[in-house]
């Protein structure tokens, strides 16, 4: 299948497009244990967003894997999950990183994230700080034990020793969306070895 975009996001930076009704976006993480930050809009109206809750009543779940949808504020589907070679360790509640978050959890200052790749996307499309809102972090693993407690640094290595070269997800467009893609610069924390890697974007025809 012949890719309608192919692109190699560095480590560390973003990416945005929009994607079609039936198209698919895959995010293959090249040399493995590559976190990636993830957030989507309806393309055609951005005030409908990726919905957190939403999405977690439907899965019943709080780790993403495939069949599983990306629902809206409004309740709708905007991207569903049709392949997941990570085994499942796609996370709804860490959020993303950011040079508040990081000094606030690690003591940096002056350490930019995640929050910053995606405010660089959205301002391409006339959006800003008020449409951030909890993403999708895909091949991470925020543990959840016994009462809620969560691991001291909220993000640990997916058990196992991480995702593998190659390992990938891919989405298919219930609407008309606009996908944003932060390619996690975390060098604090151990999920990605504190070595940000390159990853692959494509978007592929329906079908």
């Amino acid at each position: 299948m012949t890719a309608l975009r192919d692109e190699t996001v560095g480590a560390g930076e973003p990416w945005s497009g929009v994607i079609e009704t039936g198209q698919h976006l895959r995010i293959t993480d090249l040399e493995g244990r590559q976190g990636v930050d993830f957030l989507c809009y309806n393309a055609d109206n951005p005030l409908e967003r990726y919905h957190a809750p939403n999405t977690l009543k439907a899965a019943g779940t709080l780790r993403l894997t495939a069949g599983h949808g990306l629902y809206s504020d409004e309740a709708r589907p905007i991207f569903t999950l049709v392949a997941d070679t990570a085994g499942g360790y796609n996370d709804t509640i860490g959020g993303c990183c950011g040079a508040h978050s990081n000094e606030m959890l690690y003591g940096v200052a002056d350490c930019p994230g995640c929050r910053e790749n995606f405010l660089e996307a959205l301002g391409g499309h006339g959006l800003g700080r008020r449409d951030i809102v909890p993403n999708v972090n895909f091949f991470c693993n925020v543990p959840v034990a016994d009462g809620g407690k969560l691991a001291e640094r909220t993000f640990a290595p997916v058990p196992g020793g991480g995702t593998r070269p190659g390992d990938h997800v891919e989405l298919r467009a219930e609407m008309r969306a606009l996908a944003v893609v932060s390619n996690c610069p975390q060098v604090n924390n151990p999920c990605n070895d504190g070595k940000p890697t390159p990853i692959r974007v494509e978007v592929l025809p329906g079908g």
